[in-house]
């Protein structure tokens, strides 16, 4: 009677007693008040009866592994109420033969399909009135030659077909007396049980519904499931009908909004790069760089080379000899943009159809707008109308708000041309200052 003065033992290990363990003994251990884990494992118990069990109902943990048990009684666990019931994967370890099983009244609410893969050739299980939701369990549990299966009264809602297909050789399935959930989530197994003419689903059409609440009673067979299927005809057309609505929008924009974006884009790329170089602190390598077309480029090396380089001095950046090999064209602009001091745009008709001259002097134009110095100087090497210019803005504005210079208004007296651009390159000051250069207007 030692064990009754133990008030604060929580765990208590009965185990490998040479003889036939008393019930006497296991009575006394149970009126232990905070007793919570007691193990009679390796005991030679052969049975349990109604009351061996009895007086533990503040036990949460029992292990009854390694015994010898051949009769377990129905209510033998009834006392037990806060019992947290498991089976350990081993349990049928040594009963490979087992082909009927039977757990019912004893409240569990889970098992592992590892339970069952020591007994293969199980043919008969019974589950009912337990307390399973799922039977997720059955899917990896490899009872392939289980032909009767019993889960009535459970609280099963939801039944996952996947998992009784895994059962191939079942013929019996009674699921009487647990609440089916008549919703979407349920349309495998109501298409299953309608069409598999192998298993007997007992009472199968006598299942009511339990949720939800407008569908309580109606009869679960009957639900009304096509909600729940996915029309093709109108996914197609939905689909269709989006697809077509945003080709019209990708061509809505490409047609009248691309250049605005294009420039937002570059604006943003400029915008980043400002701030780096800024908080670089970065000198300007270069004095000017140059923006022309490739029709352009003899004049660019024939005439003004030789002039602002060669004899004025000037560090220019020209795009097929100091940009860098293998970099993005978009990076190489915007370092020879903010890299020099000034950008000069070559202007002609060629330059004006060019999408990559259209970028650059969006991309200086941004800089000449956000850093507000004179660092924009236009060349036109030809006498273009204001009405070919609408069709750019950007060109346009530029020029309504500019001086700039005129290469076929030069005429014989290049040498002023040269030097007003050389002028242009030592101002110095803000887009308002108003450098000494010559004046020409475009010709209405």
């Amino acid at each position: 009677m030692a064990l009754q003065t133990t008030e604060s033992l929580q765990t208590l290990f009965l185990t490998s007693m040479k003889a036939r363990i008393d019930e006497g003994l296991i009575d006394v251990a149970c009126q232990i008040p905070s007793l919570r884990s007691l193990d009679l494992g390796y005991n030679h118990i052969v049975s349990v009866d109604d009351n061996l069990l009895q007086s533990c109902s503040q036990v949460t943990d029992l292990s009854l592994s390694s015994n010898k048990l051949s009769n377990m009684s129905e209510h033998s666990l009834r006392s037990i109420s806060q019992l947290r019931k498991s089976l350990h994967p081993d349990t049928f370890k040594h009963t490979p033969r087992l082909k009927v099983l039977q757990i019912i009244n004893s409240n569990l609410s889970h098992l592992t399909p590892e339970l069952f893969w020591q007994i293969p050739n199980l043919q008969k299980l019974d589950l009912s009135n337990n307390k399973f939701r799922y039977l997720d369990f059955l899917g990896g549990a490899n009872l392939l030659t289980l032909r009767w299966l019993k889960l009535n009264g459970n609280e099963l809602s939801v039944i996952n077909e996947t998992a009784l297909q895994c059962l191939p050789a079942l013929t019996y399935l009674d699921l009487n007396n647990n609440p089916l959930t008549c919703e979407c989530s349920n349309i495998g197994f109501k298409q299953w049980v309608q069409s598999n003419n192998q298993t007997q689903v007992v009472n199968g059409h006598q299942y009511t519904c339990a949720f939800p609440v407008s569908q309580k009673g109606n009869k679960f067979l009957d639900i009304d499931t096509s909600s729940c299927c996915i029309d093709a005809g109108f996914f197609c057309f939905v689909f269709s009908t989006c697809l077509v609505l945003f080709t019209l929008l990708a061509s809505f924009i490409y047609h009248f909004l691309r250049w605005h974006l294009t420039y937002a884009y570059y604006l943003f790329l400029a915008l980043v790069y400002d701030k780096r170089r800024g908080r670089k602190g970065s000198p300007h390598h270069y004095d000017a760089f140059v923006s022309y077309n490739v029709y352009d480029e003899a004049w660019v090396y024939e005439e003004m080379l030789p002039v602002l380089e060669g004899e004025q001095g000037w560090r220019l950046c020209l795009h097929h000899r100091d940009f860098e090999p293998g970099r993005p064209i978009v990076e190489n602009i915007t370092d020879a943009i903010y890299g020099s001091r000034k950008t000069i745009c070559v202007i002609s008709r060629h330059y004006l159809q060019s999408e990559w001259c259209s970028r650059e002097i969006q991309m200086a134009s941004y800089r000449l707008f956000d850093e507000q110095d004179d660092v924009l100087i236009l060349l036109f090497m030809e006498d273009i109308p204001a009405r070919e210019l609408s069709l750019y803005y950007r060109m346009r504005s530029l020029v309504k708000r500019r001086t700039y210079l005129s290469w076929p208004q030069a005429g014989q007296h290049t040498g002023v041309f040269w030097q007003n651009i050389r002028r242009a390159l030592m101002t110095p000051g803000s887009p308002t200052d108003n450098p000494t250069m010559s004046f020409f207007q475009i010709q209405e």
